[in-house]
């Protein structure tokens, strides 16, 4: 959905720009607001992890024995992501290739080595056999899956930007998704049946309250968790002793990168809603020296660092976590950002497959260069459209994630739906004040619109096309009436 949308709608709002066009003002804002909460958890979650991994290296950086250091950390790394945003520095693109194509050939040797020198099918299969997750555990790792596809949004915000985009973003969007699906399955099985090498340089065995423990159960647990792929990969046989001295650096600098680009992303989202008058103005308001939005860059900042502190507060006050494990069963940290973000997550991308079905209906006359496959062709409104069965699919495998989500996640059920009424209520009371249409959509001039993304983005041949459909569904029309 999102790959087939951002080809045809190639602007900054992403998702949030999809429903408002889709389904209208107010849903707009509903997307647009769980996509804002998702990408404040990015901020916090990834400046998280990042301080997890350099704990590999720095001991005296580990959340579990050093929680203050470990908060403060992340804290001063969060306020310097928002300044520098402010500021106006902006992360090089060539800079975060190169450290991305770093990561991957990184990945890949781990796989290598942990695969080819340490993997044991019997073990594989004797792990899945005696300790296959119970319905509930299976919803649970379901619903956290989905912060695997983080990266769908931020290609779709950047669509904007990219010169041809309706060729550019399904070959990216799909090379993303396939290499997504291939770690992640790669290295779930590996951790369930590699066998920890033992020997001259090898890392002490698993140890989990003072007894050996399976590799995968000693990834997961709350030390470890943050930063599973840094530990897994200094137990690989011969090249997990060079490993475990870069790949904690190479890991926290691409976190850095992700938690900056929830700042860079979360500004971006406020100013198109903010466009659109789904939210105040001043959330448009740019730095007078700087010229970027730093209204929006601080404002979801500092809702970032209150999700910081929640998350933290169980770990530095023992009144907080008594509550946490009555109320929540003790989630807090990573786990706790993870409830968060799924349900915000849940709710967005349900909402885009049901913009997508919508646009399919409603707007056929968008040139759609990448279409998602499996259409049933209809007439709907004088106009043939291809309604998507695979759209439909997907709302209904997306929407039971979101079940899954407040099924099995405490804190996700409710202060995401939380999140949500309150964002609501603002909504209501400032589109009340404004005197604009509070539960209908105010007027948009989606043709004219869509003429002036297509030729930003270079796609002036769709455009050529666009404008062709345009007359030809005048002329249609023009004929029925006379007839």
């Amino acid at each position: 959905a999102y790959t087939e949308l951002a080809a045809t709608y190639p602007v900054a709002g992403g998702g949030q720009y999809f429903v408002l066009r889709g389904l209208g003002d107010i849903f707009g804002f509903i997307a647009g607001w769980a996509v804002l909460l998702d990408f404040t958890i990015d901020i916090t979650l990834f400046a998280w992890s990042c301080v997890d991994y350099l704990s590999q290296l720095i001991p005296q950086l580990l959340a579990v024995p050093h929680p203050v250091t470990h908060f403060v950390v992340v804290l001063l790394l969060i306020c310097g992501l928002s300044l520098l945003n402010v500021i106006g520095i902006r992360e090089s693109t060539a800079f975060n290739g190169v450290v991305s194509g770093l990561d991957v050939v990184s990945e890949t040797a781990i796989l290598f080595f942990g695969f080819f020198f340490a993997f044991n099918p019997q073990l594989l299969i004797h792990t899945m056999q005696t300790s296959w997750p119970t319905t509930f555990q299976l919803m649970n790792g379901v619903s956290l899956a989905i912060i695997s596809f983080v990266g769908l949004e931020s290609i779709s915000q950047a669509a904007q930007e990219t010169q041809r985009p309706a060729s550019i973003i399904p070959r990216t969007s799909i090379s993303l998704i396939l290499t997504i699906l291939i770690f992640a399955l790669s290295y779930s099985n590996l951790a369930l049946g590699m066998q920890p090498w033992s020997g001259h340089g090898a890392p002490p065995p698993p140890m989990m309250h003072g007894h050996n423990a399976p590799l995968w159960a000693y990834l997961g647990n709350s030390e470890n968790n943050g930063k599973a792929v840094a530990v897994l990969a200094s137990y690989v046989p011969f090249y997990g002793a060079l490993a475990a001295l870069y790949v904690p650096l190479l890991g926290s600098i691409l976190l850095l990168i992700s938690s900056n680009s929830g700042v860079f992303g979360s500004s971006r989202i406020a100013y198109a809603m903010s466009s659109t008058k789904l939210l105040p103005s001043f959330f448009q308001r740019v730095h007078g020296r700087f010229r970027t939005p730093a209204v929006s860059i601080i404002a979801f900042t500092a809702v970032a660092i209150v999700e910081l502190i929640f998350a933290a507060l169980p770990s530095l006050n023992a009144h907080a976590s008594a509550i946490y494990h009555k109320y929540f069963h003790g989630e807090d940290g990573i786990t706790f950002l993870g409830d968060l973000y799924a349900f915000g997550a849940a709710t967005s991308y349900s909402f885009v497959f049901i913009a997508l079905i919508a646009l399919r209906l409603y707007d056929p006359l968008s040139p759609r260069k990448f279409k998602i496959p499996f259409n049933i062709p209809l007439r709907f409104r004088g106009e043939r459209v291809e309604f998507p069965i695979v759209g439909v699919l997907g709302f209904i495998g997306i929407g039971s994630i979101l079940v899954f989500t407040m099924i099995t996640h405490e804190i996700g059920r409710v202060a995401g739906p939380a999140w949500l009424i309150c964002g609501l209520i603002g909504y209501l009371i400032y589109r009340y004040r404004k005197g604009l249409p509070i539960w209908r959509s105010q007027q948009h001039n989606w043709k004219a619109a869509q003429l002036d993304i297509l030729r930003t983005s270079g796609e002036l041949e769709l455009m050529d096309e666009y404008v062709n459909n345009l007359r030809e569904s005048e002329r249609r029309r023009e004929e029925a009436r006379q007839t």
